[in-house]
């Protein structure tokens, strides 16, 4: 991974940036927007990440189909709300110290259960890669040894990179994800994974080890819960991600909120997770992997960019979440910048939405980037330019606002694809 550093302009003029400004759109108040924003995303997550943990009980308390499709169902719409607060990262220390608990990928499956014979039995980079904790309550490997008698939160949260390799993922939405769904073993073929509603069944238990299976699942959900309560607490009134906002610079602030956008959108986003699988045609590089919810999870990242930058959030309830924005900030200071700014975000979120479209259409993400595919390397590649653009025009907002030492996150996907290769 390598960073581009933007030192902005100062060329442009200063901006009144004090909390007493009398100006249309006060720094301070853009701040308190994007808090509030904040706030409402993470009660949106967790509003549905127990709505998922109810599901998963009525799974483990009688497994059957339905119930293991009302349980994916669960999964998919707690995914929306919590992807659009991922604009929340890179600039808030809280938010970034605490997300791998919830959203690390991609994870090295065999950790935490079984795994096709296609998945090979051990890594030279991962002593853990299949020590499969559901049919094992010792683990042993790389020279460490894990009671895993009874599988507790705790547990989850001892083997969460374990051994220091971060994909060694043992919680969060993605091992969740992989319990519900189990391996998508299609490739860049239709279909995702298949896991029966049996592998919960103790009385007719397939791929054994049925009751600590559910035991798993059912700390994983606890967890996402107990993580998601923390961060909505860290966005309250007298919340620490909201107080570092509001009694810094607002300068800071502003930049803390331009480092997320830029981040997101150009290293994480375009990079990380999109061009490396374009580039590699590979499916393993796909966010939501298991569920073939992939497109979904870009969609709502780009429309999370879109939220903050217009200062507007619409609740899973309806209601909208709104005040003074980065853009009308924007739009004080430099109007050509402005409306070239919102524009490029428009179009990002128009080609996200096309290829959400698509998805829903029949053709899943890992088909659109599968090798020879044309026109779903094109879908794909069209939000990635979006992003790329929409990135070069916050560049130049964070030049216009004269903000200080802002760093975007880069990807060698983008600015070396060469070396992806070696």
């Amino acid at each position: 991974m390598n960073f581009r550093t933007l030192l902005a302009a100062g060329a442009l003029g200063a901006l009144p940036l004090s909390a007493g400004s009398a100006s249309a759109a006060d720094p301070a108040a853009v701040l308190k927007t994007y808090a509030d924003i904040a706030l409402a995303g993470y009660e949106d997550s967790l509003s549905t990440a127990k709505a998922l943990d109810a599901a998963v009980d009525a799974l483990i308390a009688k497994p059957s189909e339905d119930t293991l499709k009302a349980a994916k169902a669960a999964w998919l719409a707690a995914r929306a709300p919590y992807q659009q607060t991922e604009a929340f990262r890179f600039g808030n220390v809280i938010v970034d110290e605490w997300e791998g608990r919830v959203n690390a990928w991609p994870l090295d499956e065999g950790l935490i259960d079984y795994v096709d014979a296609g998945y090979g039995t051990e890594s030279d980079a991962n002593a853990f890669y299949t020590v499969n904790v559901i049919a094992n309550a010792r683990v042993s490997a790389g020279g460490e040894e894990i009671d895993a008698t009874t599988i507790t939160p705790a547990l989850l949260q001892s083997l969460q990179e374990v051994g220091g390799i971060e994909a060694n993922v043992a919680t969060g939405y993605h091992a969740i994800e992989f319990l519900l769904w189990g391996q998508d073993l299609n490739g860049t073929g239709p279909g995702a994974g298949k896991r029966p509603a049996t592998d919960f069944d103790t009385a007719n238990c397939t791929g054994g080890n049925c009751d600590r299976r559910a035991a798993y699942l059912a700390a994983a959900s606890d967890l996402l819960v107990a993580d998601l309560e923390e961060m909505v607490a860290n966005w309250t009134a007298d919340g620490a991600a909201r107080k570092a906002l509001a009694d810094g610079d607002p300068k800071a602030g502003l930049s803390a909120i331009l480092t997320g956008l830029g981040s997101l959108s150009y290293g994480e986003l375009a990079g990380e997770r999109m061009k490396l699988g374009l580039l590699l045609h590979d499916p393993e590089e796909e966010h939501d992997c298991f569920s073939d919810n992939t497109h979904n999870s870009h969609f709502y990242d780009v429309t999370g960019i879109s939220n903050v930058y217009n200062g507007s959030y619409t609740r899973i309830d309806g209601s909208k979440v709104e005040g003074d924005s980065l853009a009308a900030l924007v739009r004080e200071k430099d109007a050509g910048i402005a409306a070239e700014t919102e524009g490029k975000i428009a179009d990002t979120l128009k080609a996200a939405a096309a290829l959400k479209a698509r998805a829903e259409g029949g053709e899943a993400y890992d088909q659109m980037i599968g090798e020879g595919n044309a026109a779903g390397n094109a879908a794909v590649q069209a939000v990635i330019d979006g992003l790329v653009a929409q990135t070069r025009s916050l560049e130049r907002v964070i030049a216009a606002l004269e903000l200080p030492d802002v760093t975007i996150e880069g990807s060698d996907s983008l600015d070396a694809p060469d070396k992806v290769f070696e």
